[in-house]
């Protein structure tokens, strides 16, 4: 027999770190090639690393909750003949899930992904999404069951999520019931943090209550931290009249049903208006680099996407050069996607620029934070109908009942000024506000 170290694997060249969710395997199983060993959580995606050959796992050399930087070492396991050198090794469905993005060898389930920009959740009638991702919490130690095989039948709560040995004891030590105590591990298991909680709570009463952040919203945390410390970030709105664009997505809710299966909301109105403003507007598509002001070739618009751990964000990719149904249809795949933890690297990788919608839960004003390394975020806000100001055809004034939204932008203040934001936003603005005579549909 000779030994194999298992590393973490590379999922591109901006992901230089990952966490360690869930242990799936303990030290004695016995595992095939490509059958899962780990759940890691990165800020691009969560997925499984296989096993690359058939053998035994000896060691888990990294905990659950463990920040593991690429390429390093995370178990050890024995496999028949000489020693491999290290290797990363995908399974046929991964190969076939990726081969358009950047490599992710050793993944054989790309799943969600979350982002650490701090952009609002979407919903109502731009989007609505719900994703499920919860990492676990527990050290390896306390998952690990000591039985020889991880299909050894494992001791689970009144929930039926399982319950380690470490875990079973530590309650039974202090007379509580395991059922009682809320779980913050997967699929709501309760981990030893758990039950150490729950005993400081029950001996502190109602004093202040500190709540274990999960691997998710650490890796959100950061991001946020990095682009507000790294970006000087300036902000502007303006107030758009969308009475046409409300009249527009009436007339045309049936003709974009009939013709994609989607129903129309505003959001892919407003993310094509915003694509063809970028093309005249470069300076918002583009990135602080080392610096200098990198302008990108593509206009790749990421949709800011609401997960109960965080947020997802993928990636609506040549967004300029699609028409409004093709919009609609790609918006709907990757939302989709994103629900059903189905997105590809390439789903969430390139995005240019942000666009969020906080509306849906009826803000009417505010300041987003700039996705790193982009140089801008749009967000757009409740549309409400309130009375203005209106020119009459015969050149007077009167007072009509309109619909009305606010946009906002967050800019890079290194790359772009005031005017040059106040540009862009008062195209995007015309744009949606004659939406019945320049839509390209």
């Amino acid at each position: 027999m000779a030994r194999l170290t298992i590393e973490m694997p590379h999922v591109g060249e901006s992901v230089t770190e990952a966490v360690i969710g869930k242990w799936l395997v303990s030290p004695g199983d016995t595992v095939r090639r490509y059958d899962p060993l780990v759940e890691v959580i990165t800020d691009k995606v969560n997925m499984e690393v296989p096993s690359p050959r058939d053998g035994t796992i000896t060691g888990l050399l990294v905990s659950e909750d463990d920040t593991v930087q690429m390429g390093a070492p995370i178990a050890e396991m024995e496999v028949e003949g000489a020693t491999p050198e290290p290797e990363h090794v995908a399974s046929p469905e991964q190969e076939t899930a990726v081969s358009a993005g950047p490599s992710v060898q050793a993944a054989s389930r790309v799943g969600s992904m979350i982002i650490g920009a701090n952009v609002g959740p979407t919903g109502g009638e731009f989007t609505d999404t719900s994703l499920q991702t919860e990492p676990s919490t527990e050290s390896a130690q306390a998952a690990a069951p000591s039985a020889p095989s991880r299909r050894r039948r494992r001791e689970r709560d009144d929930r039926g999520a399982r319950i380690s040995p470490v875990v079973r004891r530590l309650a039974e030590k202090h007379g509580l019931d395991v059922n009682a105590i809320p779980g913050t591990g997967a699929g709501g298991r309760v981990t030893r943090k758990d039950v150490e909680t729950y005993l400081e709570s029950q001996t502190t009463g109602q004093l202040d209550e500190l709540i274990e952040p999960t691997a998710i919203r650490r890796i959100i945390a950061d991001n946020m931290a990095r682009s507000f410390r790294e970006i000087p970030h300036a902000w502007g709105a303006v107030e758009v009249d969308v009475t046409e664009l409300v009249r527009y997505r009436k007339a045309n809710i049936d003709r974009i049903q009939e013709a994609t299966g989607q129903r129309l909301t505003y959001l892919p109105i407003v993310l094509q208006s915003i694509a063809q403003a970028l093309r005249e507007h470069r300076l918002l598509n583009s990135s602080w680099v080392d610096g200098k002001v990198e302008l990108k070739g593509d206009i790749n618009i990421g949709v800011a996407v609401a997960a109960e751990q965080g947020l997802i964000v993928p990636v609506l990719h040549n967004a300029d050069r699609l028409t409004l149904e093709e919009t609609v249809s790609e918006m709907s795949r990757i939302v989709d996607g994103a629900r059903a933890g189905k997105l590809n690297l390439d789903d969430v990788q390139g995005g240019t620029f942000t666009l969020n919608n906080t509306g849906a839960l009826g803000s009417i004003l505010g300041g987003a934070i700039i996705n790193y390394p982009q140089a801008a975020i749009m967000t757009t806000e409740a549309i409400v109908k309130r009375p203005v100001v209106v020119d009459t055809p015969t050149g007077d004034e009167a007072i009509a009942i309109r619909s009305m939204m606010n946009m906002c932008l967050s800019f890079d203040h290194r790359i772009i000024d005031g005017a040059e934001a106040m540009a862009f936003m008062n195209d995007v603005k015309t744009r949606l506000e004659s939406i019945s005579q320049d839509i390209d549909s």
